[in-house]
């Protein structure tokens, strides 16, 4: 019946999972009487990676990545929650040919928006979280380009000069949801819009990857990210959770 229920909520991305579970018997006076269930709910850490960056990381030859991610539960609705990862990416245009490389750290919270019926634990979430990046570029070439083209090609250089130590640092808004496909086997989707609040810049020419911010686009202040992510519970104690059954009489 669960994994029925957690098709539902892939498909429609809108859980909907709701159970009659109220019997009910009418007489004549309809009088109602109400009942108690209590349910155990799983508080734990959940730990994971996203599958999108080693699937993109198989098919893009201009990029290798890795990230794992984790949440644990403080109670009913809240997370705190984070990544960890790194990524390389080469980016080339038609003056500037460069390849970021370094890691990064998030951590935020989350908040689950969904009232889950009985002991299941899925989420359609929304979250805050605060990104580090610690990063090099290396320039593979570069072209200087020549107002007078009387005189022929433009001026082209493979230095292969790598600059270390850059960092960069920025908030994202992050809205996603999560559905036990397997018993606390976790799969999930989410939307991360991101906001740069500084970076080093190298001499010379601007950023236009920062690894776990993602593109730049000519130093723009925002960004967008996607994560596919499959991860599992891991259970370390539960709370009781009581559910209130009203039939009539």
């Amino acid at each position: 019946m669960k994994t029925k229920h957690t098709l539902l909520f892939i498909t429609s991305m809108i859980i909907v999972m709701l159970f009659p579970l109220t019997s009910q018997a009418q007489d004549e006076d309809n009088t109602s009487v109400s009942d108690t269930l209590i349910y155990k709910q799983k508080y734990g850490i959940r730990l994971g990676g996203d599958v999108g960056r080693i699937i993109r990381s198989a098919v893009d030859k201009d990029y290798t990545g890795f990230e794992i991610n984790g949440d644990y539960r403080l109670s009913k609705n809240l997370y705190i929650a984070g990544e960890l990862g790194t990524e390389q990416r080469r980016i080339a245009n038609t003056f500037l040919d460069v390849t970021a490389n370094g890691s990064y750290f998030k951590a935020g919270i989350d908040y689950n928006t969904y009232t889950n019926w009985l002991d299941m634990q899925n989420m359609i979430y929304t979250g805050f979280r605060v990104g580090v990046s610690s990063f090099s570029q290396t320039i593979n070439s570069f072209t200087i380009y020549n107002t007078d083209q009387y005189w022929g090609e433009q001026y082209s250089e493979n230095p292969g000069t790598e600059i270390k130590g850059l960092t960069g640092i920025w908030a994202e808004l992050i809205v996603g949801f999560k559905a036990e496909l397997l018993p606390n086997l976790y799969g999930g989707l989410n939307v991360q819009l991101k906001s740069m609040i500084s970076q080093d810049q190298p001499p010379g020419f601007e950023n236009l990857y920062v690894p776990g911010f993602n593109r730049t686009y000519d130093s723009g202040r925002f960004g967008i990210g996607f994560g596919y992510t499959i991860s599992y519970l891991i259970p370390i104690y539960k709370k009781d959770k009581k559910v209130v059954i009203e039939e009539d009489k």
